[in-house]
């Protein structure tokens, strides 16, 4: 089975900008591209699993009007991290040592520890493994990351130098053979 990891359409914001959890819209013009795209390239009879985030939830949405095939479930466990009150300020205004001094199990801005989002995106890859189904999880840049963490065998990372630091680009995808 394929997990197709599709993040979301240009969110309204400005660049920048700590968002995570933060339940922003996405463009619409480019949300209405990726979802032209996404529907040529899923398979036939792909689930598809979004994020409850109103960015995740307009490309998919977008998409399952261009592919009626396409089964179309919500999952809150697919939810960008939850950066507590670090949500809405710019990067570059933020100290982030005691994060990276305690990477996983510190709780940045009070939010969620990389311990529990990597625990609750393994839970919903090991959900989606068993289904033995094509899937794509319309999603977000750090669940992407952990998603793909999990796919190599790594379910904890101690140091902030273990995060991956490249990701997709708003409205692109990359399939994982699972």
């Amino acid at each position: 089975m394929k997990l197709w990891l599709v993040r979301h359409a240009q969110p309204m914001a400005g660049p920048g900008l700590c968002y995570g959890r933060t339940d922003l819209p996405a463009d619409r013009e480019a949300t209405r591209q990726a979802a032209a795209q996404l529907a040529k390239a899923l398979p036939p009879g792909c689930l598809a699993i979004a994020s409850p985030l109103q960015r995740c939830e307009q490309l998919a949405q977008a998409t399952s009007g261009l592919r009626p095939d396409l089964v179309l479930n919500h999952d809150p466990d697919l939810a960008e991290m939850d950066f507590g009150d670090w949500e809405g300020r710019r990067w570059d205004q933020i100290e982030l040592d005691a994060w990276t001094a305690d990477f996983w199990t510190h709780r940045p801005g009070g939010g969620e520890s990389v311990q529990a989002f990597m625990a609750r995106v393994a839970r919903a890859f090991d959900e989606t493994a068993a289904r033995e189904r094509d899937t794509a999880w319309i999603t977000h840049a750090g669940v992407i990351r952990a998603a793909r963490l999990i796919h190599s065998g790594t379910r904890a990372v101690s140091q902030a130098s273990q995060w991956p630091a490249g990701t997709l680009p708003f409205g692109g995808w990359q399939v994982l053979d699972c």
